[in-house]
């Protein structure tokens, strides 16, 4: 079979050297090569499915630049290369205009869809190299790490209001309404729980203590205003133009952004990155949204939410429960089935106990049918009416406040998806992807919650947005890491920024297996003794890039260290 006209690329071959290096160094040529060519083949000269190609091509009249891995010296460590950049272990691998396209099979669905006609008629002419749809951990943590490979990137972020009309700033859901200011209650909780302790410690006081529930959250408030506005500079230092806009694709390649006053503008990127997450679930029942509220709200309700209801028995719902139980209020948490479905059940039955013995009460085997309002106010008094599960079975009770906590849902079904080919699971939302974290349209990638059969974890999330910039467009080596960080604990009460610090030291000539441990900081006996563990196992700097933290500790800030000692830049934390 007879190949198109086009330029046979070569490569120049290269002695072992330092092999960090030399993988680099090939990295980089391979990259130039996709960045360089309108359509970019890499190739084996007896292959039948790259003759199928290369033919497709030649019929459409389009010049291909083609490596033939069996004809070049380093062919087996391009191709090694070639799997780590794409995933993609087999020939050919096709690039159109810097898009990875995949091998035989996907460039001829994309040829048979018209995709690959707009792939090749698209130029360099493109607004941006990559837009972002969503400023929550791992977008912001993808878009940040591409500015930072030399990439022209935009953040399009917009959270539309909660029906009880709650919304809030940039850094998504983690930072604005989940893991910190869950924490921040949580410690709040631990810290009346502990005034009680303190007694029996010789602490004596005569006044009685009681919680203000306003004074917490306008102080959880101003801390999470502080790490929006982090984000924003951080973006901002790194040159990655922020939009706060309702991101919707209008074609291919090209978005429409709609600000709160309706005003639009379009862009243009040569690669998206979908990094929606997900919003809280309703249950479809009269009164659920008009008085119910989530955990979307809880965090900034400008008013005690007195006597709970929790609707659910996930481990939001359990996590909110506890901390509302150990501020003093009056708790019941409403459970369909079972306690933490997908954990292991002797330890969520466990759970439960402590709680029921700690003062939460649980109503099983039932569901809420329907809220009605029978008082205004802050809070005011709701009538809940509960049937059972297994039975003919009815109750009624009155609240305060109604806290649903039931699932949640895929933010993916009004961005236009449809519009481009995107496909997702019409069932949940949920967006399939290969395993470099690419939709069945080539130059759109999906990250975080809105990916089907990965987890929902703001680290994990992290890790994904950082590891997908560097696949799109290269790494740089690694180097020795320090940093200072403010423990959460600490941030409401105002202790001490920037004081406690971290730092590793690592063996360059060995891989940078780290040598040295340093934390300053609550609990460093107790961070140190598992790291230390680590180190005898043979840890290494990559290692720790390569482990998701959990999330929010002092520990994690570990796993995410950027900054050289040698470089002398600022190492004060601005985010959580």
């Amino acid at each position: 079979m007879s190949s198109p006209p086009g330029r046979r690329a070569r490569l120049p071959s290269h002695g072992s050297g330092r092999s960090s290096e030399a993988r680099e160094a090939l990295r980089r040529r391979l990259q130039g090569l996709i960045d360089g060519n309108r359509v970019m083949i890499f190739s084996k000269s007896y292959c039948p499915h790259s003759s199928r190609v290369k033919e497709l091509f030649s019929s459409l009249g389009v010049e291909c630049n083609i490596l033939e891995l069996d004809q070049v010296d380093d062919g087996t460590k391009v191709q090694e290369m070639l799997s780590e950049i794409t995933n993609q272990k087999t020939v050919p691998n096709i690039f159109v205009n810097k898009v990875h396209v995949g091998g035989c099979d996907r460039t001829f669905q994309a040829h048979q869809s018209g995709l690959l006609q707009k792939l090749l008629q698209e130029d360099a002419a493109h607004d941006y190299d990559l837009i972002v749809i969503g400023g929550g951990s791992g977008g912001l943590a993808c878009a940040k790490e591409a500015a930072i490979l030399g990439k022209k990137v935009m953040v399009l972020d917009f959270v539309v209001p909660s029906p009880q009309g709650t919304s809030w700033g940039l850094g998504g859901t983690c930072v604005n309404v989940g893991c910190i200011p869950k924490k921040l209650m949580h410690q709040a909780a631990l810290l009346g729980q502990a005034l009680h302790d303190s007694r029996k410690f010789g602490w004596e006081y005569n006044k009685q203590v009681k919680h203000n529930w306003e004074t917490m959250t306008e102080a959880i408030q101003n801390y999470i205003g502080s790490l929006n506005w982090g984000y924003k500079l951080s973006l901002r230092e790194k040159a990655v133009a922020y939009v706060n806009s309702y991101g919707k694709f209008v074609e291919h390649h090209k978005i429409k952004a709609t600000d709160k006053k309706g005003q639009e503008s379009c862009y243009t990127a040569a690669k998206f990155v979908i990094a929606t997450g997900e919003r809280p679930r309703y249950l479809g029942i009269q009164g659920d949204k008009e008085y119910c509220i989530t955990s979307d709200d809880l965090f900034s309700l400008p008013y005690c939410p007195g006597k709970t209801l929790v609707v659910g028995a996930s481990y939001i719902a359990l996590e909110c429960a506890g901390f509302l139980a150990g501020l003093g209020l009056d708790v019941t948490v409403m459970v369909r089935s079972i306690l933490l479905r997908g954990f292991d059940q002797e330890m969520a039955e466990k759970v439960g106990s402590y709680m029921e013995q700690h003062g939460v009460k649980f109503l099983r085997k039932f569901v809420p049918v329907m809220i009605q309002q029978l008082e205004k106010g802050l809070p005011g008094k709701l009538k809940v009416l509960a049937k059972s599960t297994e039975g003919p079975e009815a109750v009624e009770e009155v609240y305060n406040t109604v806290l649903l906590a039931v699932g949640r849902d895929s933010c993916t079904r009004k961005i236009g998806l449809e519009n481009i080919g995107v496909k997702i699971n019409e069932k949940n939302g949920k967006i399939p992807v290969n395993d470099t974290e690419q939709t069945n349209v080539p130059y759109v990638y999906a990250i975080g919650d809105v990916l089907e059969g990965k987890p929902e974890l703001t680290p994990v999330a992290i890790q994904a947005g950082k590891l997908l910039a560097r696949r799109l467009f290269g790494t740089s080596l690694e180097k020795v890491y320090h940093t200072l960080f403010w423990p959460l604990e600490w941030t409401i009460a105002g202790r001490d920024n920037n004081t406690c610090y971290a730092k590793i030291i690592c063996n360059k000539s060995d891989h940078d297996r780290v040598i040295g441990f340093h934390i300053l900081g609550p609990n460093a006996g107790e961070i140190t003794q598992g790291f230390a563990a680590a180190m005898k196992c043979g840890l290494t700097k990559q290692l720790l890039n390569d482990t998701i933290g959990i999330h929010p500790t002092c520990g994690e800030v570990f796993t995410t260290l950027e900054t050289t000692k040698s470089s002398g830049l600022d190492i004060t934390q601005k985010g959580c």
